[in-house]
């Protein structure tokens, strides 16, 4: 027996994808807010003393597709590769990172590394949770380069000079996010 049908998770996918492809492309990204349960947990790490962890629906709306997309509106995030564990209901999904601007070679700035979202099925097309995963010296580099050339837009400058007094930052050492989820195993 399995957590869920796999046709569902490849649905769910399915779903998800669509929707990350056209809010890169529209800017808009306040349609993924709708793909959480009313309890779902989303976080990230920000380096060696922050994480980030948005707690239901309405934060993930409002902090993750609304103050940490800010500046970002289309940049666009393709999925390269996905895994799906039908036994868990969990999907790994690795993605890149790509603005829409050129770097004075004519080519699109591009997050390097890794980048990716682990996520848990939770049923009726929704996640319980999510875990980002990428490079942030890789993205700082990035971001630093097209604040040189001119490039980075202002909102996202602004967020920068806020570092850790954006919406959703909480210490390291003040948050577990394994311990989070394996309270969600259940």
């Amino acid at each position: 027996m399995t957590a869920y049908p796999r046709d569902e998770l490849e649905e769910m996918l399915h779903r998800w994808v669509a929707a990350n492809d056209e809010a890169g492309r529209t800017g808009d990204w306040s349609p993924m807010g709708g793909f959480y349960t009313e309890n779902a947990l989303y976080t990230w790490n920000n380096g060696p003393g922050w994480e980030f962890a948005a707690r239901g629906r309405k934060e993930i709306a409002d902090w993750v597709f609304g103050t940490e997309m800010a500046g970002l509106e289309h940049w666009t995030y393709p999925y390269v590769r996905t895994l799906i564990d039908e036994q868990k209901g969990e999907i790994l999904g690795i993605w890149r990172q790509i603005a829409p601007d050129r770097d004075p070679d004519g080519k699109p700035y591009e997050i390097a590394g890794t980048g990716g979202s682990w996520f848990r099925y939770a049923g009726d097309f929704k996640w319980s949770w999510q875990r980002d995963f990428f490079d942030h010296s890789n993205a700082g580099a990035v971001f630093m380069t097209m604040l040189k050339n001119g490039d980075l837009t202002v909102r996202m400058q602004e967020r920068m000079k806020k570092g850790s007094d954006m919406p959703g930052w909480v210490k390291r050492r003040e948050f577990d996010w394994y311990e989070t989820i394996a309270d969600r195993e259940t």
